[in-house]
């Protein structure tokens, strides 16, 4: 399924990759479960994804692509594509590396460069994709880390395994160990400020106390 961007765009070349899990109770922030419940962890992981694509798809950046998993067709992905004009793709891969590499090589073959990201961090907004995009033009890649030790962001003009392979996903040395292997390939690389994400029980209360990010978790409604 594939629609044009709604809005003129300002990084024509490039394309934003958001991976995104449909918000399946039990499936999406299990570490939140045990604090949440896993129905309103669900409702907190699908407002996330709202509020991360309607962020990024009015900014008028790159054309946006929503990499779905289990598939695009589950709910909320098309109301999304037909909201937003976005492009959907199915997840492939055995772990979220495989998944990412495939996506990266993917749009790469229709773009000069792409950038990653997931949908946990409410930080996340155009003017932080924008320093990205603009890096990415003169850069070989942009890391933007997580205060957890993973990473919010990944922009690439490249695909090359090593970045994806070997990774610990979900623990805290992600971006240490994707830092080394960017300079193992001397590759000339830019770093944003570091981001929090909504990972962790800790992370509940951060949230909760920034009203401008639609703090109150617990009153959220995930419909569409």
């Amino acid at each position: 399924m594939a629609c044009p961007p709604v809005l003129p765009v300002r990084f024509p070349g490039a394309r934003i990759l958001i991976f995104a899990k449909a918000p399946v109770p039990g499936r999406v922030k299990t570490r939140l479960s045990p604090a949440l419940g896993s129905r309103s962890a669900s409702d907190l992981h699908a407002r996330l994804l709202l509020d991360t694509v309607a962020r990024l798809a009015t900014a008028g950046l790159a054309p946006l692509e929503l990499w779905c998993a289990p598939d695009p067709e589950q709910h909320p992905f098309p109301e999304l594509a037909n909201r937003y004009g976005l492009e959907l793709h199915r997840q492939q891969g055995a772990n979220l590396g495989e998944r990412m590499l495939g996506g990266a090589t993917d749009a790469l073959r229709r773009s000069s460069g792409v950038i990653l990201v997931g949908t946990d961090c409410p930080l996340l907004d155009g003017a932080y994709l924008e320093r990205a995009l603009t890096a990415l033009e003169r850069q070989d890649a942009v890391l933007g880390p997580a205060e957890d030790g993973g990473y919010v962001l990944l922009g690439l003009k490249g695909v090359v395994d090593a970045l994806f392979r070997g990774i610990p996903w979900g623990g805290d040395q992600v971006a240490t160990m994707t830092r080394e292997r960017m300079e193992a390939l001397r590759w000339k690389w830019m770093e944003l400020p570091a981001l929090w994400d909504v990972d962790r029980p800790e992370d509940l209360e951060r949230l909760a106390a920034r009203r401008d990010l639609g703090g109150g978790h617990g009153g959220w409604d995930a419909a569409t």
